[in-house]
């Protein structure tokens, strides 16, 4: 018989439980818990689909006025499990609601004929432990994407900003080791699942999120851009697209405001996003920076946006900056970039792999203001440089693609589904061994 690995061997799941305890993929990204890993579920669920796969995306419902079951596109389905409080439950609370949680995920399964779900993908840490006790009820392969890792941010962890607790760090490394798969976004993500979590190499893969080439993609009308958003048509923009919160650094671009290489300039810092995690506590916190520095008339605010018209944003701008303090990959960098928006951001975790320094755009160490002014007022002052980067931004983002995300992670599936059937064909053969 031959190696049930092989490529012959190895099935396609006809039916993903995918969890997102603690945010919903209809949720707009950019405010509360909403972000890229919103679009990485939206985006991959929808070409899974497309590729034959059906998806069931299980998260906790935060109304009830949100009906039980929502289609979110052909052949991807949103399950609303009621967990706890609608409202008012932040997410460092919602490990006491896991029991709750995980109970509604073994009901809806309970309530199909066995073998309902051929493999659980989990994502973040949460979601982790509820496809670890479904596995084992299940019977099948549990594939984990982490997202974001407590250790990684502890150590990288911004000034003013709340380190995560002890309890989250436990709970991640039980389902790096549980988990018969692991998915990190870039190699520089699976170093740290290695390095700081012992994961295990062999079950590991790395596969590189996408952007929606359809929709981010370059322009040419940015005065007409900037009027459709309200923003200044004459002089520089500088965007910052993201939650506001200290793990995202938009204090960076603001201090680097009142810096000399830029407080002469003729610039204006745009901050697009709502206030998540510690940003909740002071959500005025970078209006009263601005007005301490002597900046505010040079910073705009804009909330979350979506769609087309974040992309006029990115192309609105000259550059777009993301002082974030860690990522795991940096989908706004790779969106920005698609819409040849060159990029300035810092040298951290998988921006390292999103952005291409001198080519796509600039990576800066550190977080010192007058370092981030410097740079960019360097670009700004320079047009000619600016356009080389332009086009190699739209370059290197066309080397990232949904589909092929989509494409990998089915991969996985089928190796992980391969690998299951194998263990436990062995301990089948092993029971009946005299």
């Amino acid at each position: 018989m031959g190696d049930p690995r092989a490529a012959g061997y190895w099935p396609t799941p006809r039916r993903i439980a995918t969890l997102s305890v603690h945010t919903s993929p209809l949720e707009q990204p950019g405010t509360g818990d909403a972000g890229g890993m919103n679009v990485y579920i939206v985006e991959v669920s929808k070409r899974l689909a497309a590729l034959g796969v059906e998806v069931e995306v299980f998260t906790r419902a935060t109304s009830s006025e949100l009906p039980p079951v929502v289609e979110m596109a052909p052949g991807v389905i949103v399950r609303h499990v009621t967990a706890g409080p609608f409202e008012g439950l932040s997410k460092e609370e919602l490990p006491s609601q896991l029991c709750a949680f995980t109970n509604g995920v073994l009901r809806a399964e309970a309530a199909n004929p066995p073998g309902y779900y051929d493999l659980i993908h989990s994502h973040y840490w949460m979601s982790g432990q509820v496809g670890w006790l479904a596995r084992e009820r299940w019977g099948v392969p549990h594939v984990h994407t982490a997202h974001t890792l407590a250790k990684v941010k502890n150590r990288l962890i911004a000034a003013g900003d709340r380190p995560e607790p002890k309890a989250r760090v436990i709970g991640e490394e039980q389902v790096i080791a549980e988990s018969d798969r692991l998915v990190a976004n870039t190699r520089f993500e699976a170093q740290d699942l290695v390095s700081c979590y012992d994961a295990d190499p062999a079950r590991l893969t790395v596969v590189q999120p996408g952007v929606d080439l359809d929709r981010f993609r370059p322009g040419g009308a940015q005065a007409a851009d900037r009027r459709r958003l309200g923003l200044p048509e004459r002089g520089h923009l500088v965007a910052f697209v993201g939650r506001i919160q200290p793990l995202k650094g938009p204090d960076v671009l603001i201090r680097a405001l009142a810096e000399e290489p830029l407080r002469h300039e003729d610039v204006t810092a745009v901050i697009c996003g709502g206030p998540s995690g510690s940003g909740l506590d002071r959500p005025t916190a970078l209006i009263e920076l601005a007005a301490s520095l002597g900046v505010l008339h040079k910073v705009h605010f804009l909330p979350p946006q979506t769609g087309d018209a974040l992309a006029a944003l990115y192309r609105s701008a000259d550059l777009v900056a993301v002082p974030s303090h860690n990522e795991s990959f940096g989908l706004v960098a790779v969106e920005a970039q698609a819409c040849g928006t060159p990029v300035v951001a810092a040298a951290v975790g998988g921006l390292v792999t999103a952005v291409t320094d001198g080519v796509s755009g600039v990576l800066v160490d550190g977080h010192d203001p007058a370092g981030w002014a410097t740079v960019l007022g360097g670009l700004l002052r320079s047009p000619a440089r600016r356009l080389r980067l332009s086009v190699g931004a739209v370059q290197h983002a066309s080397n990232f693609s949904w589909d092929r995300t989509a494409e990998s992670l089915l991969r996985v599936y089928r190796e992980a589904a391969a690998e299951h059937r194998a263990l436990i064909a062995a301990r089948l053969a092993g029971s009946f061994s005299w």
